[in-house]
């Protein structure tokens, strides 16, 4: 952007705001669709209408020719049927958008993943608007965020499942706030930050890998010369075709007014970061899948591509997402962010205890809620948090809660007995400990850093999980502080009980090391360290439970949910699978044998001519050799075991993936890669990670 003057003019312009609904609605009708968004009220017809033609006009005003129903299908990204605003009349036409056609729409649904909710041949869907969710515009069509579902109501996406579960935290916070004397809060919300990660690499060099453009990831490649040992890209100075990329996409996202806030260079090579500021979680999802979209969409335009799998290139860090995680009242009082009173910070110990309640009756779910075949190469390496879930709180808070537990004065700042809302306590400072980056769940002030997501997911699921975990506990907190005789009394026998009963979820050391892992263990604590670990417990009776109880899911829908997710592994890994054994085929072995005969050639005309063959030249077509003998043997088992899958069920399936084609596929590498190193770089058929990674400048 050429005026930096003009980003609060620029922010927000192709979004269908408050601001622009205030002036484009008659005053009755505008109140009327504000009742509808923050007191989820009906939607009569009658003003739909009034706010459909308003949308319709702005966004022709803004050269939108086309809108449609925007929403978000189990397949993990965005989907979108465009319709034209034109409706005949006569020999023309008019523009128009009805009141129906904004509230409700159909679709084809019989090529979206359903889990065996319901047959192919059924194909009928349909798609309702969420009036929490402004309605925006992109290439050049007016996008409306919907839900999605099947015909006999089946809910088909990722969207009305987050809707649902942020009502039911709402639900449950309320009652324990009025239990606090909050009778005037109109309404809680979960919030959510979703830091970024990415990786950019040079077109031309992506193009010509063919793992890259048809697995999003490097199934190939020997460590370069220079890695990322010395650290020198991490909050490094930015290249400048990166910055480019950086400034067009700023541009493109607060133009749909989304706060992109901070950018920097991550710690691999060629690895970014991208945070926006917290919005409320729904808000905050869609903006995510759109921050997927158009970083994809820009790059291509600097001549980059943009790489959201997790885990693109071996040895060096992979990517994720951060999900900061917190829950507030609708006028902003954050119930995470501990309080200047006694009361306040009684209230804050029960939203934090409930919290802790939550990740550890419920860590199976969020390990499940992560899983994919791309974070399974991610989580537990250098870079990432490990499969089991903890939660770090820091040492001044863990001990306030310990003395809490052992009713002892807490000597931190003052000695004072903790008898929670009976007596004066501790401030707590909002930074009152370092970072821990090796936890999966850390309290970090005023919010909670889930470091668990892969760069690829939609961060609805695990937010589904989080809201409706923790509604579970604060209704059960409510139920007991409903029927107290002495409410301070009890809530500080519950913030004791629950965190005597919960603390072995809480960490605070380093989640890397082995001694962590063999104390977890020790404690009980669940480590699913791949997909078909984990995905089969999401059918676990009280898991199904929590959805049912809190109508997130039915029974049906969460079964359908682990299968598709158990699919979705299977056909990754056996892509993958086919895309490893096409290169070894096409390329690298016609490649080594063309370096192979350059070395032979070379060395009988040397023999011919009485001059000595080098113990270079020998040696290495001997390595040469030997290492595409063992490369092409371990590719035809691999094609094997890729046809063979066992068909008795799509968790054996997944498992045979895990225990024999990725294995089989490691070994395939191994020997890819150690020919790689010994041949000669004009033969070599595609850019090697020195390339990729160092190839922007």
């Amino acid at each position: 952007m050429e005026n930096p003057n003009r980003i609060p003019e620029l922010f927000g312009s192709l979004v269908f705001n408050d601001r622009v609904m205030q002036a484009k609605l008659p005053k009755d009708v505008y109140k009327s669709l504000k009742k509808t968004i923050e007191e989820d009220a009906p939607l009569e017809i009658d003003v739909a209408n009034v706010v459909a033609n308003a949308m319709k006009e702005w966004a022709l005003e803004n050269g939108a020719t086309h809108y449609t129903h925007w929403f978000q299908p189990m397949t993990g990204i965005t989907a979108e049927k465009h319709d034209s605003f034109i409706e005949p009349v006569g020999d023309s036409v008019v523009m128009e958008l009805s009141g129906k056609s904004l509230v409700k729409g159909e679709t084809d649904a019989s090529s979206f993943p359903s889990g065996g909710l319901r047959a192919t041949f059924e194909a009928r869907g349909y798609t309702a608007w969420d009036p929490t969710s402004y309605a925006f515009i992109k290439d050049k069509t007016l996008c409306i965020p919907t839900v999605f579902c099947s015909f006999g109501g089946q809910v088909l996406d990722k969207k009305a499942p987050l809707l649902r579960s942020m009502e039911a935290v709402s639900a449950q916070a309320m009652r324990v706030l009025r239990l606090f004397g909050h009778t005037n809060v109109a309404g809680v919300r979960t919030t959510v930050g979703a830091e970024q990660e990415y990786f950019l690499v040079d077109k031309e060099m992506f193009d010509a890998r063919e793992d890259l453009r048809l697995c999003g990831r490097t199934l190939f490649g020997a460590k370069p010369p220079r890695g990322q040992s010395l650290d020198v890209h991490y909050f490094g100075t930015i290249k400048p075709r990166v910055k480019a990329f950086m400034e067009e996409l700023n541009d493109e996202l607060w133009k749909l007014g989304i706060t992109s806030k901070t950018e920097h260079n991550e710690a691999a090579p060629a690895q970014h970061e991208l945070a926006p500021i917290f919005s409320t979680t729904n808000i905050a999802n869609d903006h995510n899948q759109l921050i997927m979209e158009l970083m994809k969409k820009v790059a291509r335009k600097h001549g980059l591509v943009c790489l959201l799998n997790e885990k693109p290139f071996a040895g060096v860090n992979g990517s994720g997402k951060h999900n900061n995680f917190s829950i507030s009242t609708k006028k902003g009082k954050n119930l995470l962010s501990p309080g200047d009173s006694p009361a306040d910070n009684a209230q804050f110990l029960i939203f934090l205890s409930a919290v802790i309640k939550a990740v550890d009756e419920y860590s199976d779910l969020l390990r499940i809620s992560v899983a994919s075949a791309g974070n399974d190469h991610r989580l537990g390496a250098a870079e990432a948090p490990p499969a089991i879930v903890s939660i770090f709180l820091g040492s001044e808070l863990t001990e306030i809660l310990d003395c809490i537990e052992a009713d002892k004065p807490y000597e931190g700042k003052e000695a004072q007995v903790m008898k929670i809302g009976a007596s004066v306590l501790p401030d707590f400072p909002m930074d009152n400990t370092d970072r821990n980056r090796t936890s999966p769940f850390a309290f970090t002030g005023n919010k909670f850093e889930f470091r668990m997501l892969g760069s690829s997911l939609n961060i609805s699921e695990p937010n589904v999980v989080l809201n409706t975990a923790v509604a579970e506990s604060l209704k059960q907190i409510a139920d007991i502080l409903e029927t107290a005789d002495d409410f301070d009394t009890e809530v500080h026998n519950i913030v004791k009980r629950v965190y005597s009963t919960h603390k072995k979820v809480i960490f605070n050391g380093d989640g890397y090391s082995e001694e962590w892992h063999k104390e977890a263990e020790r404690r009980g604590l669940p480590n699913y360290r791949t997909v078909p670990d984990a995905i089969p417990h999401l059918k676990d009776e009280k898991n199904i439970k929590l959805f049912t109880d809190h109508k997130i899911y039915t029974e049906e829908e969460v079964i359908s949910r682990t299968e598709i997710t158990l699919d979705s592994y299977c056909k990754t890994v056996k892509s993958e699978a086919h895309v490893m054994s096409d290169m070894v085929k096409r390329q690298i072995l016609p490649a080594v044998q063309g370096y192979m005969s350059e070395l032979s050639n070379n060395a009988l005309s040397k023999k011919s001519l009485g001059i000595n063959v080098m113990a270079y030249e020998t040696e290495t077509l001997k390595e040469l050799s030997e290492y595409t003998d063992k490369l092409y043997k371990a590719t035809v088992e691999l094609d094997s075991l890729t046809e063979n899958i066992p068909a008795e069920s799509r968790e054996k399936a997944a498992c045979h993936f895990r225990d024999k084609v990725l294995t089989k596929m490691a070994e395939v590498r191994e020997y890819a890669d150690a020919l790689e190193v010994i041949t000669a770089d004009e033969y070599w058929p595609f850019p090697t990670y020195k390339d990729l990674l160092y190839g922007v400048n």
